[in-house]
């Protein structure tokens, strides 16, 4: 059983997929305290994998979000055999800070505190208003985003967007990824 706090269907907003048809399968719970998280943990649901499918295959789509929280805290082995035996493609969003399950399609990692993960397909980390240089933990990626930390003041976000935006002129092994999901108003 997994602490479920939503299921939904949506575009990704951000990094590489961004634009992309997805089923977010979002977890409650995390072993980090971001300020920025926007997933409220103290509402969920116990879901078994059958149950998690049983919604999921409501969507057309045939591409899984894992995210939370911390999804990694709580998908195992059963959950993605099940979700591939029944012809989905599995991305998740992590920390970086526990083991990934063998057989997650592709990952994204927002590295934060103590990272174990080494490799990931998609590296994102947040450019906050005080960066200097974004900590990539020594994480290989295949590809390499800085995301301007929303803080909910547009006078704020703004310098960050300038300031992450000139760091990634001076610094193109990265790429800008913009919560494009909260510009167009959409979840």
């Amino acid at each position: 059983m997994s602490r479920i706090n939503d299921i939904f269907y949506s575009l990704q907003g951000e990094g590489r997929n961004t634009g992309r048809a997805a089923i977010f399968v979002r977890f409650s719970g995390c072993n980090l305290k971001c300020p920025f998280c926007d997933t409220q943990f103290a509402s969920y649901e116990l879901l078994s994998g059958d149950d998690i499918l049983s919604r999921i295959s409501q969507h057309p789509s045939r591409f899984v979000v894992l995210t939370g929280g911390e999804p990694s805290l709580q998908v195992d082995r059963a959950l993605v055999d099940l979700l591939h035996a029944n012809g989905y493609e599995l991305a998740m969003e992590t920390n970086g800070t526990h083991p990934i399950v063998e057989g997650i399609d592709w990952i994204t990692c927002s590295p934060k505190g103590h990272t174990v993960i080494k490799k990931c397909n998609e590296l994102k980390c947040i450019f906050e208003e005080s960066t200097a240089a974004p900590d990539d933990h020594g994480i290989i990626a295949d590809y390499r985003y800085l995301q301007p930390c929303d803080v909910q003041d547009a006078q704020r976000n703004a310098n960050t967007v300038e300031r992450c935006f000139q760091y990634i002129l001076e610094h193109p092994e990265w790429r800008l990824s913009l919560q494009t999901h909260k510009l167009v108003g959409f979840k």
